[in-house]
């Protein structure tokens, strides 16, 4: 591995039936503008902590730490459910599905990775955790503010989403969109071991 700084996250894989929940959801925002772009399918996630840049000398030692942190949490019951967006209808630049559910548990496994991580130097992240998968980016000025408020107003069934296991994920930026590696997987305690 080169000494050049990696761009990492930790993150957990999305139930397969948001795949098609997206192409639904494309079908309500009538917008032609380049800037609306959607999320790849193979790249969409939960994103519990945005690292940033990080040495490459550090990934064995996150590694090790989330090992830890995970054998501390059992298996995290959610659901996918509603959609929203980010900063502001008039104005989104980031469109998204809502997540409940087990979310008090999932807020503490999002802050014990947090203090851990903190031990090697990387901040604890101050603005509040709001989960949510990011589905579409809308990059600015942009020609023509899209319409979402039909994206917004749909209703779909919600659906179960466990997080099993975590991954520490590399992203390489590219023109044509990131490019994603695993680093490492690692797995919550199973569901009732600890009754």
């Amino acid at each position: 591995m080169s000494d050049q700084l990696l761009r990492t996250f930790i993150s957990v894989t999305i139930p397969k039936e948001i795949l098609s929940l997206q192409e639904m959801l494309k079908t309500t925002i009538d917008f032609k503008d380049k800037n609306l772009k959607w999320v790849k399918s193979g790249q969409i996630h939960l994103t519990l902590k945005f690292i940033g840049y990080t040495p490459p000398d550090l990934v064995e030692k996150i590694n090790e730490i989330l090992s830890e942190v995970v054998k501390r949490h059992e298996w995290i019951e959610l659901l996918v459910k509603g959609t929203g967006c980010f900063p502001v209808p008039s104005r989104p630049r980031v469109l998204w599905l809502g997540i409940t559910g087990k979310i008090n548990r999932l807020n503490n496994f999002v802050s014990d990775i947090n203090v851990s991580l903190e031990k090697l130097g990387f901040p604890i992240e101050e603005k509040e955790f709001i989960p949510h998968i990011t589905i579409g980016r809308v990059s600015y000025p942009p020609k023509s503010t899209p319409d979402i408020s039909t994206f917004l107003q749909t209703k779909y069934n919600s659906i179960p989403m466990s997080i099993t296991r975590v991954r520490l994920i590399c992203s390489e930026l590219f023109p044509n969109g990131p490019i994603y590696s695993i680093l490492g997987t690692h797995f919550l305690t199973t569901k009732g071991s600890k009754e």
